[in-house]
Parts: C-alpha cells; sequence; structure tokens
C-alpha cells in the first residue's frame, strides 16, 4: 500500500481504521483520509453504481438537497461573475439548471456522462462540484485544475460530508459507498485555503467555499 497523501503527496500517512471491504489511512499534514488504493472499484463496477443514482431534474427534493450549495454560491458571487463549470455533473445536471435560471452561463463535465474537453480549456468566474470530491483517486490533480479554470478573484463551491474523528468514522454510513473513497476534515480544507491563499467559508456542514484572490 502506498502511503503517500493523494491530496498533498505527503509521503508518509498513518492507518486510521478498516472495515471488511477496505483500510484507510489519514495523513497527518492536510488529515485526508483515503482508502487503500489496491481496493477500489473498476471504472466499469463505479459508473454502474452511479447509474443507479435517481437524480432527476424535476425532483423536488433533489432540488432542495443541490440549493444547500447554490444559494450560498449565488449569494458571493459579484453580478459580473457570470461563467460557471459543474464539475462531476452526474448523470442529472440539476445544478447547473438551477443556476442557468439565476441568469449565469454554465458548462458542465463529467468523466462518464459529460466528458467534454472544451469544458476544460476555458476560464470561469466560478467551479462547483457537488457529492463529487469524496470518489476523487487522486484528488490533487482536480484540485490544481480547479485552480488553474478559476479567474481572479473567481469561486470553488463543494459539497461533500466532512468526517469529524476516528471513532464516529469507524460507523460513518458515508465511507460505506464503495465509490467513496477520499474523506476531508474541516481541517483539510483550512490547509488548503492556507497553502494555496484562498479565503474559506463553511456555509454549512457539508458546504465549502473557497474564492481565489485577485493577487
Amino acid at each position: 500500500m502506498n502511503s503517500v497523501c493523494p491530496l498533498c503527496q505527503q509521503p508518509h500517512s498513518q492507518h486510521f481504521c478498516a472495515d471488511k471491504r477496505r483500510a484507510y489511512f489519514q495523513c497527518m499534514q492536510c488529515f485526508l483520509v483515503f482508502a487503500d488504493r489496491t481496493t477500489l472499484l473498476t471504472a466499469e463496477q463505479e459508473k454502474a453504481q452511479y447509474d443507479l443514482h435517481q437524480n432527476q431534474l424535476d425532483d423536488p427534493g433533489y432540488r432542495k438537497f443541490l440549493s444547500r450549495l447554490a444559494l450560498p454560491l449565488l449569494s458571493v458571487l459579484r453580478p459580473e461573475q457570470n461563467t460557471g463549470l459543474d464539475f462531476g455533473c452526474g448523470p442529472g445536471p440539476l445544478l447547473a439548471h438551477i443556476l442557468r435560471e439565476a441568469g449565469k452561463q454554465m458548462q458542465i463535465w463529467d468523466p462518464f456522462y459529460a466528458p467534454e474537453p472544451t469544458s476544460l480549456q476555458q476560464k470561469y468566474h466560478f467551479v462547483s462540484c457537488t457529492e463529487a470530491i469524496e470518489h476523487f483517486i487522486n484528488p490533487a490533480k482536480e484540485w490544481h485544475l480547479w485552480l488553474n479554470l478559476l479567474l481572479p478573484g473567481g469561486v470553488l463551491a463543494l459539497m461533500t460530508k466532512r468526517y469529524i474523528d476516528q471513532s464516529s468514522f469507524r460507523y460513518w454510513h458515508y465511507k460505506n459507498d464503495p465509490t467513496h473513497i477520499s474523506f476531508f476534515h474541516q481541517r483539510t480544507f483550512e490547509f488548503l485555503a492556507q497553502r494555496d491563499k484562498l479565503d474559506l467559508e463553511f456555509p454549512a456542514d457539508d458546504v465549502v467555499i473557497f474564492k481565489k484572490r485577485n493577487t
């Protein structure tokens, strides 16, 4: 097992816990908890799991859920910040639809459902990613991509559940999804904000907003 942290690249991580499926390791620098990368699903198995999701554009419950991110995101955007990318949109890109309703010009990208390379060749005022970052095998790759996609003063809005401590992690339902392999603590996001000189807000327990500084 390679114990290099897949987010901050710190070379040594410690065993955190294990269940029937896999072991989990914790980075002592950024506090990311990550599943043993030798136990991951194949891409075909992963997509089969996502195909089971029933995320319909006309589902009021799903719209309410995504509003947990959409509303605080819209509240921090300046009127002229109108171009956005919904990264990891899944088969039902409702968040992009909600943001278009609010007057934003949206692009979408997803490795399985919207693998459009031109979406990753532009610059944006904001990038959103809801319930996807926990699926990333090498989250450092996506993190640096997002920072490159954002214009100065841009906003990165993420939704993912945060773990609290080791004892609660052991019984946490969130880790039982076989496609969930990267888990973030509040301190993880604080580390990223400090390292990369970003402003940081936590508008909800599962929502994080970063602001890229102009200089």
